[in-house]
């Protein structure tokens, strides 16, 4: 296939370009470089543009195109910049995709494979979370996300654009072979901050956000996801709309969760050395548990996630981190 990836120069997209690239397909990345790194784009041609410009999103599908099957990653995705500036969420997450969607049906481009993520579900009720939970966003970042599914609904009702939304909880580790990694600035994720906190001391102290919630060490239990798993899934949900009409939405997920303690543990065996960290005050908004339940994806797509143990999953991280290339 020849697929045009949205986001292409990110975390999660350079990663999804490189496999797309193992597999065989032809691809085309399209970015604005805002978060994205020009460096993480090895894997095919990159055409600089914006989707907030309507006209940039119709040229890079007649220019480059046409597409088998399109991907996008182009989100804003920190939630508390969400809560505090969700002008640009709502901005750049919904406008920008529909600038996206009205070129494709434009086009005739008519299959979608999008990010979303666990977030759409708010505080769920409960541990393992499946399709049929309610979707209750508590910030902007989720709402944005929210409102894109159900757009993509509307739009396969109305013009035929077959979609799969796929909703992740932590994504994690890279390549295994170190040629791209994580690299955000702010950084908010888990395991970069560890990593982090191990090759530069002079930055603050690894923070645990409290560490007295109803579970067995007392700290948060998430279920982390290899970036490679991911990715996988991303190519099965390309083949899933070759053969299927219609909009759906699938969970992600390893299976099990691990506490930040658990996480810290794997990390020091990973380096060799204790990692100190300091307990904070629980935030606002923190469920104590958050774990997919994926057996709609594992069904559906035939998907399962390789990486279950966590130390497996730090480990390419750190090696990338090691020495970083980009």
């Amino acid at each position: 296939m020849k697929v045009l990836v949205l986001g292409g120069a990110g975390y999660i997209g350079s990663h999804i370009c490189k496999q797309l690239f193992k597999q065989g397909h032809d691809v085309v990345v399209f970015d604005n470089l805002s978060t994205g790194h020009k460096e993480a784009v090895k894997w095919g041609p990159l055409v600089e543009g914006d989707i907030l410009n309507p006209l940039e999103c119709e040229k890079v599908l007649t220019e480059h195109g046409p597409f088998d099957l399109l991907m996008h990653f182009c989100a804003k995705s920190l939630v508390g910049e969400s809560v505090q500036h969700p002008a640009s969420y709502y901005r750049n997450n919904v406008m920008g995709t529909m600038n996206v969607l009205d070129a494709m049906v434009k086009t005739d481009h008519d299959k979608l494979v999008f990010s979303s993520t666990a977030a759409v579900f708010g505080i769920p009720n409960v541990n393992k979370i499946d399709e049929s939970q309610p979707r209750v966003p508590i910030n902007p970042y989720g709402q944005s996300k929210k409102m894109v599914e159900d757009i993509l609904q509307d739009y396969h009702q109305a013009y035929g654009l077959k979609s799969v939304c796929l909703r992740y909880f932590n994504a994690c580790g890279a390549d295994p072979e170190a040629e791209i990694g994580e690299r955000h600035d702010p950084e908010t994720h888990l395991i970069p901050n560890i990593l982090k906190s191990v090759n530069d001391t002079s930055q603050a102290g690894l923070k645990v956000f409290g560490n007295d919630y109803p579970t067995p060490d007392g700290t948060c239990i998430r279920d982390y996801i290899h970036i490679n798993d991911l990715a996988t899934a991303h190519m099965r949900a390309g083949d899933y709309l070759v053969q299927h009409d219609g909009a759906y939405a699938f969970n992600l997920g390893n299976g099990s969760g691990f506490s930040v303690l658990e996480v810290i543990q794997a990390a020091v065996e990973v380096v060799g050395h204790e990692i100190p960290y300091d307990i904070e005050a629980p935030r606002a908004g923190d469920p104590a548990i958050l774990v997919a339940n994926a057996s709609l994806a594992n069904s559906e797509l035939n998907w399962q996630a390789e990486y279950t143990n966590i130390k497996d999953i730090i480990a390419t991280a750190w090696q990338w981190h090691q020495h970083e290339t980009f």
